[in-house]
């Protein structure tokens, strides 16, 4: 940053003379620093996974969860942060309970992006409080469709066929952006999102590292468990 834009990076509420808010670019660099993600649409579904990236063998894996359930049909993957998604997390599943009791269906997929995306956007326009340093990927089945969105800490959304957050993002969409195609079946999604992952990490991806979800027509959101992991990892080109 260069001497003169000092001032402007102090507050949430101060645009630099350029137009920026550097809090909120500050709260993007957070989720580029996070774990890889990737989610992908698939006939009829949506696959979400995320790296967890353990650093110790000492760490019991699963209590640290990066795919989390919103709804029945709704799921999401997280990186930056991992409190703030935490947060961002448990408002989306109180705003959908709260649309299925009063409405008595289930919630869109876009309409609930939308009051995420929302309640991030307020925390960019008032000071004493900081954007939150987390992205999400929701993704769900409703009665109008597959849908995957992509949220950003200020508070925008964008939809997309496949998609990916984190670290290794640009490694993931590369990828994608070559080999993704419409329609795919679910193994084939699974397959290419592993794969991503796997060329994005500098490591071989563990099985108990890997976290996956599920959700489909007809059927309500999952986690794979580590034996179909292990069983879709074996699948992939070089495996042993």
């Amino acid at each position: 940053m260069q001497p003169g834009q000092m001032a402007y990076d102090r507050a949430i509420t101060v645009f630099s003379p350029d137009g920026r808010l550097f809090q909120v670019e500050y709260a993007r660099v957070a989720v580029t620093r996070g774990n890889t993600t990737a989610g992908l649409k698939f006939k009829n579904g949506i696959v979400l996974m995320a790296d967890k990236k353990i650093g110790s063998r000492l760490v019991e894996t699963s209590s640290i969860e990066k795919i989390f359930q919103i709804d029945e049909h709704i799921g999401c993957a997280t990186s930056g942060l991992v409190a703030d998604a935490r947060v961002l997390v448990d408002y989306a599943r109180l705003v959908a309970q709260i649309n299925k009791v009063t409405y008595a269906e289930r919630m869109g997929v876009d309409l609930l992006v939308k009051r995420i995306c929302d309640f991030k956007q307020n925390y960019t326009q008032y000071g004493g409080v900081r954007p939150f340093g987390t992205a999400l990927l929701v993704g769900g089945v409703d009665d109008a469709g597959v849908h995957l969105f992509e949220t950003d800490p200020s508070g925008a959304l964008v939809s997309y066929k496949a998609g990916s957050i984190g670290a290794g993002r640009n490694t993931v969409m590369e990828m994608f952006e070559e080999r993704y195609q419409d329609g795919m079946a679910q193994d084939d999604a699974v397959l290419l999102g592993l794969e991503a992952l796997q060329k994005s990490s500098e490591e071989k991806l563990d099985a108990k590292a890997i976290e996956v979800g599920l959700v489909s027509e007809g059927q309500k959101f999952r986690r794979l468990t580590e034996e179909e992991v292990i069983g879709y990892m074996r699948r992939l080109p070089g495996a042993s």
